[in-house]
Parts: C-alpha cells; structure tokens; sequence
C-alpha cells in the first residue's frame, strides 16, 4: 500500500499562500482583460458616437422647449457615395435599384420622430415623399425634391465662382441640400427639428446587414420584380438586400406609395425591437460592424452622436413608439408628375397635437381630442415592441 507521509503545518500555509498567489494572479489577469475589454467598447462608443458631422441644422435653428426631441430621419435614394462616386457594380446590383445615374437626390423616407421628455409614447410622422408643398426658393414641387434641387442649384454657383474640386462640390452640394430638406419639413411641419440623420440606399442594405438581419411580417405574399421583393406572407428574417426591396416596393401594393411607407414604418419598428432585444449596443463586434457601416454611410448633426440619440430615444428600443402616415387629401398632376395634395393646416394640426399628448405617460388621447379629421388614414398604427405585419 503507498505511504501517505504527514504534511507539516508549513507545508500547508506554504501551499495555501501558493494558491492564494495564483487566485491573485487569475483574478489580476481577469480584471486586465475585462478593462481591455471596456477599453475597447469605450473606444468604440467613441469612435462610433463622432461619426457624421453637418452643420446643416443651423445654430440658429429654432428647437422645442419643453424637453422633447424632434429628430427628422432622412432616407436619401442616391446610388453615389458620400463623395459623389459611383458604388461598386456588385453593390448596386445587391441594391437592385438601377445604375449609379437613376434616383438623383430625392428623400425618399422622411420621418418625424418625436420622443417627449417625461418618458410617454414617441410619435413617429412620416411624410409621403410626393406631397406638394411649398419648398423655399424654389415654389410649389414635391416635399422629396428639396434636397435635390438645392443641391443642384449649390453646385452651379459653386462652378461659376471656379470650383472644380469634385468631392467639394459634392460635399457643399450635399450640405445645401440638407438645408433646404430640414426648412421644408420644418415650415410644412410648423415645428422645430432638434436633430436629423441621412442614410443612403447602400448604407440602409448595410445597416440591415450590421444587424444580422431583421425580422418582418406580411400580411401577403409578394413578388415585385421593380424592387426585387419576392416574399411569403408571415414573419421572415431579411438580409441587408432582402430588407431593401421590402421598404421599396410599391408596385402592386394597393396604396402604392402609401403602403411603402408603412413598410418603412414597419421595418424601423421591428428593426428598433431587434436592437433592444438582442443587445446590439452591448456586443463590440457588432459595434464594430455598425461603426463601420456608419462611418461612410450615415450623417448626423454636428454634436449628436449615435449613442446621444440611443441616449434620448431610449423608449424607442423599448416598444414605446407608434408610427403614423400624415393625411393626403387627394391626387392630381404638377408639371406632368403625380403629386399628392395636402391640407397643411390640417397637417400641422395632427403634428402638434399629437406631440402634446405624448405629454400623457401613455400618449393616450385626452376626452376633448378632435384630432379625427376628415383625412385620417383609417389603416392601423404601427406600433413598435415587436414586429409589426403589414401589406
């Protein structure tokens, strides 16, 4: 049988202070890695909170005063890059939206977010893009075209004092653009605009992407060979390229137009759930995607950063938000395209007073509410919280 020999009592505390110095060891090794590891989600906090730089908003902007925030999101149909070059040949026909010379610069998706102060219900309005509206210094055009035509307009004198920097004139003409695009949604609107970030068709695909997908529902299959949508009807997880057809398709919707915008409207709910649900902003590697994304393909004001609007629109991620179409009176013909004709007074009317009842913890319509004009949309809210099905 083996001989067991004794163990002195210094023995023992020889192995005890033995073990205690590996357990210090291991733990010091575990706390280096876990700083380096904050390190690096702080560095890319940072990194990802600087992206997207315009001085578009104004200084002098008017902004709410009562603690809320308006953050208008602008959806920019451009095949181009952020310097005005053509995207790669296998990113346009992931985009399947034509060559690099169709779409211009039209807003394509406008978006009011409204996000109240006392942590009630945000509003989300969203402005069909062939509304006729009065766009300043240029008459009575479709609301999606303010972009394009000042930006126009900004390169041509740009020419004519000598510029021939491309990536200037692209620059110059993009930030002119984003002026005129805010002051017709802000008079249109009658209210202030806090905030406003633009992303691209190429940069929504990546985004999508970034997030590994998103998860939408229709209420009937689809197949739009425009868009490139081709779907079953129920929930789905979509691709970057599968999520674009689904929020540009308008052939054979009822509503056309109408309907793809309660797609968008469907899409950003189900996206913001997503974000919440899985812990996007807690995984570096999906920080690291997203910045990347983000950095060539999204622009925000200056002194607002990603996470300063995760920050304020908390509730967004939490299911608090609603979505709505604002009122179209009827259709008709301007300058041989078709346009769509509003009551301005009456949009105005439905902004405002749906931002005062964000003032109730709910956004529950206070008893003497006669919001319900005659051109409300009678088709279903999108409400966030989970994934909204749609036509």
């Amino acid at each position: 049988m083996p001989q067991h020999r004794a163990v002195s009592p210094r023995s023992r505390r020889h192995r005890a202070r033995r073990r205690a110095r590996i357990g210090r060891t291991l733990l010091a090794l575990t706390g280096v890695l876990v700083l380096c590891g904050g390190a690096a989600a702080w560095y890319l906090y940072r990194e990802i909170d600087s992206i997207g730089s315009s001085a578009a908003l104004g200084a002098d902007a008017p902004k709410s005063k009562d603690g809320s925030t308006n953050i208008l999101l602008m959806g920019l149909d451009t095949r181009k890059d952020q310097n005005g070059d053509d995207l790669p040949k296998d990113v346009l026909k992931k985009l399947h939206a034509g060559n690099s010379d169709i779409g211009g610069y039209n807003a394509n998706t406008l978006i009011l977010l409204h996000v109240p102060a006392d942590g009630g219900k945000a509003k989300g309005f969203s402005i069909p893009r062939d509304d006729l509206v009065d766009i300043p210094g240029y008459g009575k055009d479709k609301i999606k075209k303010a972009y394009g035509l000042a930006k126009a307009a900004e390169e041509d004198k740009l020419r004519r004092e000598g510029v021939t920097d491309a990536h200037k004139l692209e620059h110059d003409g993009r930030e002119a653009g984003r002026q005129s695009q805010i002051r017709t949604v802000r008079d249109f609107l009658g209210v202030p605009i806090d905030h406003f970030a633009e992303v691209s068709l190429s940069g929504f695909y990546r985004l999508a992407d970034a997030l590994d997908g998103v998860e939408v529902c229709l209420n009937h299959p689809v197949k739009d060979r425009y868009s490139g949508a081709d779907f079953p009807a129920g929930k789905q997880e979509l691709d970057g390229q599968q999520a674009l057809a689904f929020v540009r398709q308008r052939h054979g919707l009822q509503r056309g137009d109408l309907d793809r915008t309660r797609r968008q409207q469907a899409f950003l709910a189900s996206a913001l759930h997503q974000v919440n649900s899985v812990g996007t902003l807690t995984n570096p590697a999906r920080l690291l995607d997203l910045k990347n994304v983000a950095k060539d393909n999204v622009v925000l004001d200056e002194g607002w950063g990603v996470f300063s609007f995760v920050r304020q629109a908390k509730n967004l991620t939490g299911g608090k938000v609603e979505f709505t179409t604002l009122p179209v009176e009827s259709f008709a013909k301007h300058n041989g395209e078709d346009v769509n004709i509003v009551d301005r007074d009456l949009v105005r009317k439905r902004v405002q007073e749906a931002q005062k009842q964000t003032g109730d913890k709910g956004g529950k319509k206070k008893p003497d509410d006669t919001s319900e004009g005659h051109s409300e949309d009678h088709s279903p809210k999108v409400a966030g919280g989970g994934v909204p099905c749609v036509d």
